[in-house]
């Protein structure tokens, strides 16, 4: 399966995007993959901080975005929402991530809230991209990218794939 990214409005001026696929692993080797330094790491960010309820962590995703993450919930190995916040104390938004046992592996569902309309389609491309990202990292039990990255410079894989999708999903619009 290919991940599949929805975008809708909230209110008149914010809006969320909400992306999901299903992975050929057990939803214990998931959760660790999306809630581990070292596997998050892999595939969509380097995190650093108290990953438990109630901590903070900073963040640099591969697209470059840094900021920092509260962690809200966390109800192993099932349901995790966190609260984000740029370095700049700009507008806060919310990650939100459901898994499920799936046949014979496990869905995941990624839902991004708070953020301006105008840029629903620039994040619906980064969460595919993400999304493709954790299933090569999950093949290859290693790094999706190799390269690296950092607040300065997105990791060239996700750049190229983001700039290749942008377009479809502004084309797409809001559900």
């Amino acid at each position: 399966m290919s991940p599949i990214a929805t975008m809708r409005p909230l209110d008149a001026t914010t809006g969320a995007v909400r992306v999901e696929d299903v992975y050929d692993t057990d939803i214990d080797d998931l959760w660790q993959a999306c809630t581990t330094s070292e596997r998050l790491a892999r595939w969509v960010a380097q995190v650093s901080g108290d990953l438990r309820p109630g901590g903070t962590v900073e963040v640099t995703f591969t697209s470059s975005w840094s900021g920092t993450a509260r962690v809200e919930r966390c109800d192993a190995p099932h349901h995790l929402l966190l609260r984000t916040s740029s370095p700049d104390g700009g507008e806060e938004g919310w990650i939100e991530a459901w898994l499920t046992t799936e046949d014979d592996g496990t869905r995941l569902v990624v839902e991004e809230r708070g953020l301006p309309l105008e840029v629903l389609h620039h994040h619906a491309a980064g969460w595919h991209t993400h999304l493709e990202d954790l299933g090569r990292a999950l093949a290859l039990d290693a790094t999706a990218h190799p390269e690296g990255w950092s607040t300065d410079r997105p990791a060239p894989r996700w750049e190229h794939r983001w700039t290749e999708l942008a377009p479809a999903y502004e084309a797409v619009g809001l559900a």
